[in-house]
């Protein structure tokens, strides 16, 4: 009986897995790539040239996706100035948000209680506030550092966080005044997440390895988790108990515990994994290989790769994002 019971609990959480699509964004196609659980492209979506970052809407209909315009940091080139609108359901490009003078867009959050935008740009460093609905910028702040790059909203979205990726700080930006507050980090600090109560926020350093912890009462760096060589973009697991991130110098996903501050495992994936995004249950990371256009999908319980599966030569898999599409 108890086997019987674990066949159809496994059988409706396959099933309801074949009701969800995977976003994939390709960086080298400047595209939106449409895949099945199982990493069968459906469709394609045209975005703005190189895209680098993207964010849903909180009910899934939209995508925001930072039109870069270069594939590396590193690159001296002016790159784009808008956010592109992807109607999920659609499938199409719905419109796009002009950034005026400020070029090549990186990282978006949302806060969902006001539905506006936080976008860092790198040219110049700033972090723009910007009404999705009017397509307009409402608000710029100067980061106070070099190359802007993640950006995270704080508790109650009255701080936002951006990583000043070549100035091995992050900014705390108070919205309502404007004030930055600059907290050192590690070398060249990407991307971050918050704690599941608001009170920390925890930033990888790619070059310097580790995670600085924040305590975002303070605006300061309270601890450090030491992790695998090259940590780039993270997650926190629905229950708070796992931070989930890419490890991009060792071709590893890692796992590590917030509280105790001590990592957890790893599980090696063939390629450099650069961006990392979780499923929409928690359960999965969804990691991309952007140099050998690969996607794995990684069981965060199991600590093993589930499935994997590759995009067309060239596309340049980045963050992976993964929809109901029976809403």
């Amino acid at each position: 009986m108890v086997r019987l019971l674990l066949a159809l609990l496994a059988l409706a959480s396959d099933s309801a897995g074949q009701d969800s699509t995977l976003l994939v964004l390709h960086k080298g196609g400047s595209s939106l790539g449409y895949y099945t659980p199982e990493g069968k492209l459906i469709a394609t979506v045209a975005t703005g040239r190189h895209p680098h970052e993207g964010v849903l809407s909180p009910d899934g209909r939209q995508l925001y996706v930072t039109d870069n315009g270069t594939m590396r940091i590193e690159e001296v080139a002016p790159g784009g100035n808008t956010v592109s609108i992807i109607d999920v359901a659609a499938r199409r490009r719905a419109g796009e948000i002009p950034l005026g003078e400020y070029h090549r867009p990186h990282g978006v959050a949302l806060d969902a209680a006001t539905g506006r935008l936080a976008v860092s740009c790198e040219l110049p460093d700033q972090l723009l506030i910007v009404d999705p609905v009017k397509k307009s910028v409402l608000r710029k702040y100067d980061t106070k550092g070099k190359t802007a790059h993640m950006v995270t909203f704080g508790p109650g979205g009255k701080w936002a966080y951006v990583s000043n990726s070549s100035s091995a700080t992050v900014a705390a930006v108070e919205l309502s005044s404007g004030r930055v507050v600059l907290i050192r980090t590690g070398e060249r600090p990407e991307g971050s997440v918050l704690s599941k109560d608001g009170r920390e926020l925890y930033v990888t350093n790619r070059d310097s390895g580790g995670i600085t912890v924040i305590d975002t009462s303070k605006n300061a760096p309270v601890a450090a988790i030491k992790t695998g060589k090259g940590p780039v973009r993270i997650s926190l697991t629905p229950d708070g108990r796992q931070l989930v991130y890419a490890l991009s110098l060792e071709n590893k996903v890692e796992f590590a515990d917030p509280a105790s501050r001590r990592v957890l495992g790893q599980v090696a994936v063939g390629g450099r994994p650069i961006s990392m995004n979780l499923s929409q249950d928690g359960k999965l990371a969804l990691v991309s290989a952007e140099d050998i256009d690969t996607v794995y999908v990684v069981s965060i319980a199991e600590r093993k790769i589930v499935r994997t599966f590759k995009t067309s030569l060239g596309m340049g898999p980045d963050p992976v994002f993964q929809v109901s599409m029976n809403r």
